[in-house]
């Protein structure tokens, strides 16, 4: 770890003035029926599918009022692009979790941040006896849209997903993934590979210990009789025992390249004995992660095709969210990911920091919180008994991270800074994405991402990964999502395509608009002005229609 170098929060500048953003996390109406939206510039013609978007919209029932900005009840949204026009419509998601609280008008089912309380039209003990049962999982899946064998599908971190049409953002059927695999939970962050198999990871618990699992989830097949929820044949391929049983790690996505999936154990720990206490005590799932700086973060190598895991690699304590692309290169896998020193800043995310008054309580809330920086980490693939020790074995040129093998069998690595100081000035970044159906898993130059300028991402940013120079799209009061790479049908460089962002902003009423950027130069082509308000959310994908 880079010990030696000053932290990230020292390194990027400190905010002061930062505008209220109380606007851009309250409840807006859903838009079911399809509206016109008003183009300016232009909107190329061979775009041709809707951009879907996901995360939260409603963060009240009756006079219950969440705590956390993880828990609001998920929006879908559809940006429907054809011949250069645009339609948008949004939906809530009608999960369970949805359909109970708007019956009681009142929070009925626990989420991240915000426990429910026990039903008052109980007597006093059976409120009480309720607090020793265990909760059933949310299915407020408000972080992502996924795909499985060919259907959508929302998902957040828990057992359960809800299949989606993706054109009507009709609700359908509830998935459990303990129906089909012995997992506890999935992550909302897949991995797809060429053949058309879907890879995930989720948590499983027992006698034994906790396990984290490797999914498999293969290609699409014809579907014959009803149109149902289908994920037969998923399958783990490989169990990886938790370091600390009873307390696993957190993880919000993982690591793909070729041929092998790497698994992050980082010091974000859950700790289960304190889940049991805080359940008796009423307090929220949030509270039992703990961030633990004394723990080194393991990197578990598995080979995707035989499920074998060998080598274990270590880094100094950090954290991470998402990674960007991992690739293997003359027998080093080197992996590209968003990183952080301090993981005790996801409870932070309260709605009463995010909705703090523009001045000293949002500027005190923002510079507190810890700056995520790319970094790239290279796993030397061919470590065996004949190793040297204490030697750095990374040999590719022009690379400053380095792997040194402590013992037999285990490679403490550091990493290497994949930015130059500008992007200091853009308070680091996240959400970042890449042409991935072409080059996830392959050696890449580009990546897209959001700046983090303030609380939420207020500038988009492109990265070459070979120069480590940007480009910048950033306007004051404008806070763009997560930006998605859409290749152009006739693309014959890997940034020939456009990025889609969805604007929001605080400062006007209803002032939404869809962003197309030209990939290669990074300039505006044109907007797509929508008269509806949005909440600013999480994920989203392309949905590319014939």
């Amino acid at each position: 770890c880079s010990t030696n170098k000053p932290d990230q929060l020292t390194r990027c500048p400190q905010a002061k003035g930062l505008e209220s953003l109380a606007n851009l996390v309250s409840t807006v109406e859903e838009t079911p029926d399809p509206i016109p939206t008003t183009i300016k510039g232009t909107i190329p013609s061979w775009i041709n599918g809707s951009f879907l978007r996901n995360g939260p919209g409603k963060f009240e029932f009756g006079e219950d009022r969440y705590t956390h900005w993880f828990d609001g009840m998920a929006m879908m949204h559809r940006f429907h692009i054809c011949e250069g026009n645009v339609t948008y419509s949004s939906r809530f998601l009608r999960s369970d979790s949805y359909v109970q609280n708007s019956e009681k008008n009142r929070i009925v089912v626990s989420e991240f941040g915000t426990f429910a309380s026990p039903d008052p039209c109980k007597n006093i003990f059976e409120r009480f006896f309720s607090r020793f049962q265990i909760p059933k999982a949310t299915d407020n899946a408000a972080v992502n849209f996924v795909k499985y064998k060919g259907d959508y599908y929302v998902s957040t971190e828990t057992n359960y997903m809800r299949r989606v049409d993706p054109q009507s953002l009709e609700t359908k059927e509830k998935v459990d993934w303990t129906q089909y695999v012995a997992v506890n939970s999935a992550t909302a962050h897949p991995h797809y590979d060429r053949e058309g198999a879907t890879y995930n990871m989720g948590n499983s618990y027992g006698r034994d210990g906790s396990f984290y699992n490797i999914i498999r989830v293969p290609p699409p097949e014809e579907k014959e009789g009803e149109d149902s929820a289908e994920l037969n044949g998923a399958e783990v391929i490989c169990s990886i025992p938790a370091t600390e049983p009873r307390k696993p790690s957190y993880y919000h996505s993982f690591v793909m390249s070729e041929n092998y999936i790497v698994f992050v154990e980082q010091p974000i720990k859950l700790d289960l004995i304190r889940f049991l206490l805080y359940r008796i005590m009423g307090k929220s799932f949030n509270q039992i992660m703990v961030w633990d700086p004394q723990c080194d973060t393991i990197f578990h190598l598995v080979n995707r095709h035989t499920g074998k895991s060998q080598v274990r690699y270590y880094a100094g304590p950090m954290f991470t969210l998402h990674q960007i692309n991992a690739f293997e290169d003359n027998g080093f896998l080197i992996m590209d990911m968003c990183c952080g020193d301090d993981g005790e800043f996801i409870g932070d995310f309260t709605l009463e920091n995010l909705r703090s008054e523009t001045g000293e309580k949002m500027d005190k809330f923002y510079n507190s919180l810890c700056r995520t920086l790319p970094r790239r980490y290279v796993l030397p693939l061919t470590v065996d008994e004949d190793t040297p020790l204490d030697q750095n074995l990374v040999t590719l040129p022009n690379c400053t991270a380095t792997a040194k093998q402590t013992k037999p069998g285990e490679v403490f690595m550091t990493h290497e800074e994949l930015h130059s100081d500008e992007l200091l000035q853009y308070g680091g970044l996240e959400f970042p994405h890449i042409n991935y159906d072409k080059y996830n898993g392959r050696p890449y130059r580009y990546f897209y991402s959001c700046g983090f300028g303030h609380v939420f991402s207020d500038s988009l940013l492109k990265m070459d990964v070979h120069t480590k120079e940007l480009k910048v799209w950033r306007y004051p009061g404008l806070y763009p999502s997560e930006p998605v790479f859409v290749a152009s049908p006739k693309a014959t460089e890997e940034d020939d395509g456009v990025v889609l962002s969805v604007i929001i902003t605080p400062r006007e009423d209803k002032s939404t608009f869809l962003l197309v950027l030209d990939a290669k130069t990074f300039t505006e082509l044109g907007r797509a002005e929508v008269p509806v308000n949005i909440p600013y959310g999480f994920h989203g994908v392309f949905n590319e229609m014939g």
